[in-house]
């Protein structure tokens, strides 16, 4: 068992107690309301339930429990995941389509954490253990560069660098037909999707989302973008560009055109993490790195520069 200490911020004041622990601490929203019947989350000593809300400058006491089986780190290689820098402090992943930052509920797959243990790869041990060392994730359908810590300092500094901002991420992405104007920013709160769990969408009150984009290229069925978050929300380019009807290709869960993605070989949505830059933890030097684009991408890229689609 570990205990967390989340303090809110001014961002998340107001939020349901379930959706703001689950998306700190990277767990399900379930797994947080079982933990509240079970009085392990606590305000000022008293127990709170999933649905109250928070306030800025809330110190919650989360008791989380030793992770179940499915939960336990499974040493496990990866193929296709390869190690883009291997620095003393932390290691920067060159995380492959179908495999997920680190086991939590309902994920019987492939994680990152799983294959650094195979590989016997020193990682910080703060957070959860089967969170130890995550500072950032991607989606288990988004693949390229993701940074793990390697020792407590790097947590600890890379974790303020996401939560500040100051990290610079950047996305290329497919997305079809051609966003008008071509260079512009994707200014809409997104929120959890009111009819379907596992979706997010566009919506009044939900949470500050920006998106800066840039069209590379356009093919006419389809547009090369590059993305530089400033907010880092779950889906937020899939739910952006959905909203403004240019849907990453291959995405069908946010409305993209099935013919389009069959046409393309894609079996997900092209999204794809191409460069991380940040401060190093320890020397105060910038790092940046690269991560080239996978197969399946590339071979749906081919097809549409040479006209095959």
């Amino acid at each position: 068992m570990s205990s967390d200490r989340i303090v809110i911020d001014e961002a998340d004041a107001g939020e349901r107690l379930d959706s703001v622990l689950a998306r700190l601490l990277g767990v399900s929203r379930s797994a947080v309301a079982q933990w509240c019947a079970d009085g392990r989350v606590l305000r000022d000593g008293e127990r709170l339930v999933k649905s109250d809300r928070v306030r800025a400058g809330d110190r919650i006491d989360v008791d989380v429990p030793d992770p179940a089986d499915g939960h336990r780190v499974i040493p496990e290689a990866v193929d296709g995941m390869g190690i883009l820098l291997d620095d003393e402090d932390f290691v920067v992943v060159d995380k492959p389509v179908g495999v997920a930052a680190h086991p939590s509920p309902g994920w019987v797959g492939p994680t990152v954490v799983g294959a650094l243990a195979a590989a016997g790869c020193r990682i910080a041990t703060s957070g959860a253990p089967e969170r130890a060392g995550i500072v950032h994730r991607l989606d288990v359908g988004t693949s390229g560069a993701m940074v793990v810590a390697k020792t407590e300092r790097a947590y600890t500094a890379l974790k303020q660098a996401f939560r500040e901002r100051t990290v610079d991420k950047v996305y290329h992405a497919v997305v079809q037909g051609l966003p008008e104007p071509l260079r512009g920013t994707i200014d809409a709160p997104i929120g959890r999707h009111p009819h379907h769990e596992w979706r997010f969408a566009v919506m009044e009150g939900g949470r500050d989302s920006r998106t800066h984009y840039e069209v590379l290229e356009a093919f006419g069925r389809a547009s090369l973008v590059e993305v530089h978050l400033e907010t880092g929300r779950t889906h937020q380019i899939r739910v952006h560009f959905s909203a403004l009807h240019h849907p990453c290709a291959g995405d069908l869960t946010y409305g993209a055109d099935p013919r389009l993605a069959a046409e393309l070989g894609l079996t997900r949505q092209w999204l794809h993490a191409h460069e991380l830059g940040f401060v190093h933890p320890r020397t105060g030097e910038q790092v940046r790195v690269t991560s080239g684009y996978p197969v399946d991408l590339a071979y749906a890229l081919m097809a549409l520069s040479e006209g095959l689609v």
